[in-house]
């Protein structure tokens, strides 16, 4: 698994219509972010497994050691508000 600069990382998998759509929000909100593709990264996909109860849940997203599972968009807006990355 891959160290990032970024503040927000998303685990998902490019198959994953609920990662892509994460990501899509994500730009439209202009907020960067690493992506790690789950399916490709077997360290990736352990470190998901330990967060969510032994499921690869898809997208799980990192916001500064904040751990969403499949969130809503406005769960996802109300974390990134909270670590001061949208308005």
């Amino acid at each position: 698994m891959r160290e990032s600069s970024e503040r927000v990382t998303v685990y998902g998998a490019d198959s994953c219509g609920v990662s892509r759509a994460a990501m899509a929000h994500l730009d439209e909100l202009g907020v960067p972010y690493a992506y790690v593709d789950i399916e490709r990264d077997p360290e990736a996909a352990a470190w998901v497994r330990e967060r969510n109860r032994g499921l690869e849940i898809k997208p799980t997203i990192d916001i500064g050691g904040e751990v969403l599972s499949a969130p809503a968009d406005h769960v996802l807006d109300g974390a990134l508000a909270s670590h001061g990355l949208t308005g």
